[in-house]
């Protein structure tokens, strides 16, 4: 298998491509990776050093991987935050040209926008631009539950209410919708859930939920669960090796007291993921 990945790239710690690339790449795929940003560390630490990358410079590099023949052998396309309206525009070409040269290639779309104990850390015309022109020609979107709410315009909350959302979602384009930090009021206590939905049904997982945040979990749930799917056409098989994978990555970045994802250290856990949560189907 082998994925265009494209987003930011941090040298400090482990967030976009920084976080996507090596858990792929343990699980045997082949990335190809783009960066959009090329940044000291992620934003969440208030201050950072490095460039934007110019959308035209990441066309450029586009250009000269496709001249390379490299399109036709993409079986998929990953993108996470977009950093300004200009990416969006070069993201959307690349997968038209992408499909153009095979036309089985899935493109999966991480539509970044906020979550709800924070709102909106996006630029004000991200969330528009992703909602109008990017999630249409997405195969499979990742959204949090916050940022499935805004792309749908509703507020999902309850199981019936997040299925009526992702349901929406879908009839935007997408035929897959993996909802993560899925927090429903009537879940049990201690846990977190994910949810997926595609055209064979509906699955819900939950794992237990750890007092801690770390910078870049989305970005290798994104890019697990997307190698998972290409690769069974199964959405509990991939939703159940992607929450493993994740819950373990977490957790061992919980326990070593440190802020950045151990990603190096829970390697493992992508290779042989230990399958110790059941995707249970809700519809």
């Amino acid at each position: 298998m082998k994925v265009l990945s494209i987003q930011s790239v941090v040298a400090h710690g482990h967030v976009g491509n920084s976080a996507a690339v090596f858990p792929l790449q343990r699980i045997g795929v082949e990335v190809v990776p783009i960066p959009t940003v090329n940044f000291s560390n992620h934003t969440g630490y208030g201050a950072w050093r490095g460039p934007l990358i110019p959308p035209e410079d990441v066309a450029e590099i586009l250009l000269g991987v496709e001249e390379r023949g490299v399109f036709p052998e993409i079986d998929a396309v990953l993108s996470g935050y977009q950093g300004g309206v200009g990416i969006g525009d070069v993201i959307v070409d690349a997968v038209r040209r992408v499909k153009a040269a095979n036309p089985a290639a899935l493109y999966a779309c991480d539509p970044v926008m906020g979550n709800a104990k924070s709102g909106c850390f996006v630029a004000p015309e991200i969330p528009a631009l992703l909602r109008d022109r990017v999630v249409p020609v997405a195969d499979i979107i990742t959204p949090n539950q916050f940022e499935l709410g805004f792309l749908t315009g509703t507020e999902p909350a309850s199981i019936d209410s997040t299925l009526a959302s992702a349901d929406l979602a879908r009839t935007m384009g997408p035929s897959t919708v993996l909802v993560t930090s899925v927090e429903r009021p009537d879940r049990e206590d201690g846990v977190i859930e994910m949810l997926v939905v595609d055209e064979a049904g509906s699955w819900l997982v939950s794992t237990p939920h750890l007092p801690f945040k770390a910078n870049g979990s989305g970005d290798v749930t994104a890019a697990l669960f997307t190698a998972h799917y290409v690769r069974t056409k199964d959405a509990a098989v991939s939703l159940e090796r992607t929450a493993s994978s994740i819950f373990d990555l977490i957790e061992t970045t919980y326990r070593s007291g440190k802020r950045e994802l151990q990603l190096v250290q829970a390697q493992d856990f992508y290779a042989a993921p230990r399958m110790q949560f059941s995707a249970k189907q809700v519809r």
